[in-house]
């Protein structure tokens, strides 16, 4: 059951409101990208689609998506500005604060596997911050050190010695060394 573009943005689900399943799909207007791009310490955010899809799993839900976007950052070499595409799919599952799921075991600890997938998120009430979600995994999309392709870094040349001592290193070794003739 496709909603059509939901807006405004942002967007919130209540788990009972989800039924079946929801499909969604996102596409903020400027003024909202523009927000999201100060949110997230970007030049710009050119265009954000986002396909959203929620299903129930246990007593709360499993939100995943595909996010296409474009970005404008600042290249952390050369300090120009450079647009790049990003594409992602994220999957999380929430529960409910009150759901047995997430009561710890009998010593007080989460029952957590190392090697199995990410805990679900507790959700504070009954409501999926989807659109939280999308800029989350967007987010985690952006390189924290952005490299404009092509760019290259270069050493500074060799430090040079701003000590007040160089400067008497300096005239010593012009002087000769010392003493001539003596």
């Amino acid at each position: 059951m496709a909603e059509g573009v939901i807006d405004p943005w942002p967007y919130s689900v209540t788990l009972g409101r989800m039924g079946r399943g929801l499909e969604l799909h996102f596409e903020p207007d400027a003024a909202a990208r523009k927000d999201i791009a100060k949110t997230l310490n970007l030049v710009s955010l050119e265009s954000l689609e986002a396909e959203v899809f929620l299903r129930p799993w246990m007593d709360g839900a499993e939100v995943s998506g595909l996010i296409r976007a474009r970005v404008t950052q600042v290249c952390s070499v050369s300090a120009d500005e450079f647009e790049e595409p990003v594409e992602s799919r994220f999957s999380v599952r929430v529960l409910p604060a009150d759901s047995e799921n997430t009561s710890p075991d009998e010593h007080g600890d989460l029952a957590l596997d190392p090697e199995g997938d990410d805990p679900p998120d507790v959700l504070e009430g009954e409501t999926i911050d989807v659109s939280g979600y999308v800029i989350e995994h967007l987010a985690l999309e952006l390189d924290p050190f952005p490299r404009k392709p092509g760019a290259v870094f270069q050493p500074p040349a060799e430090p040079v010695d701003l000590s007040p001592f160089a400067a008497l290193k300096a005239l010593k070794s012009d002087s000769g060394g010392g003493k001539e003739g003596a």
